[in-house]
């Protein structure tokens, strides 16, 4: 089975269900809530939906891992294959009109991260694609890309995300980074954040905050990885966690190893 091919075709889909909602009252509508257990907005729905009907069409069977629809059999052999997915990264950006926002869906045989084996992260705005499938090489719109080569906290553009209730807390762990990085960013789509790590358009991507789903970041997570970033705990180790609707992640990603133990470094004089 030709997956990327497949996931392709989901995304294109996709983009052309949600660009007519982008930036409309309509999108904002709320129609419950989802697996994840946030509020599912119209364009959320729509997305889900038009990729739900793509699999379909194709007689795909598989069972997918989604925020909005948690865990739905599809097809006749739904264990041959899981295909976790968030079909619109950027939820907020995409009703406000915010032009970054993208579809992020990943392929394994296992419910596991660790097991992911094809993935795609599409930005729906700019018709950028990246792709990678495990010991091949990462692509973005089928060139080869690498992470950059910065090692130094003052020259390195970093992304953090600080969407919390919890700010005070977070500043606090944050605190030693923050006077040491003179460029942060955050964009509001983790997953394609991920992939501007992967690309070398940025040089790091921090969530320390415990809430990202593990939807949010299936693909990018082996994007980031075959590109020959690294994407790890903040304490280091592998990112081991079922892939479920309701599973967290908290993660350091960066361009190279010198970087990430930069990062770490400071992070760890929280501790003291």
């Amino acid at each position: 089975m030709e997956w990327l091919d497949i996931l392709k075709e989901c995304a294109q889909n996709i983009t052309r269900q949600v660009l007519p909602l982008f930036g409309t009252n309509e999108a904002n509508i709320e129609l419950g809530k989802g697996a994840g257990g946030d509020a599912i907005k119209k364009i959320d729905q729509v997305a889900e939906n038009a990729l739900i009907q793509t699999l379909q069409d194709r007689k795909i069977s598989c069972t997918l891992i989604s925020e909005e629809a948690g865990i739905k059999e599809i097809g006749p052999k739904p264990k041959s294959f899981y295909l976790t997915a968030d079909p619109l990264d950027g939820t907020t950006n995409a009703t406000h009109g915010l032009p970054f926002i993208a579809t992020s869906i990943a392929v394994s045989k296992t419910p596991n991260l660790k097991d992911i084996q094809t993935a795609l992260v599409h930005d729906i705005i700019y018709n950028v694609t990246y792709t990678a499938e495990r010991h091949k090489e990462t692509l973005r719109n089928e060139e080869k890309i690498k992470p950059s080569k910065t090692t130094s906290l003052e020259d390195a553009v970093i992304g953090i995300d600080f969407n919390t209730l919890r700010i005070q807390e977070l500043i606090t762990h944050l605190t030693p980074l923050l006077q040491k990085t003179k460029h942060l960013r955050h964009f509001g789509a983790n997953a394609l954040e991920l992939c501007y790590v992967a690309d070398g358009t940025t040089d790091a991507f921090i969530d320390i905050r415990g809430k990202l789903r593990v939807t949010d970041i299936a693909a990018a997570y082996l994007i980031l990885r075959e590109a020959g970033g690294i994407v790890v705990t903040p304490e280091g180790t592998e990112i081991d966690v079922p892939l479920d609707p309701a599973q967290r992640v908290s993660f350091i990603a960066a361009a190279n190893t010198p970087l990430y133990e930069n990062i770490k470094a400071q992070l760890a004089l929280t501790k003291h």
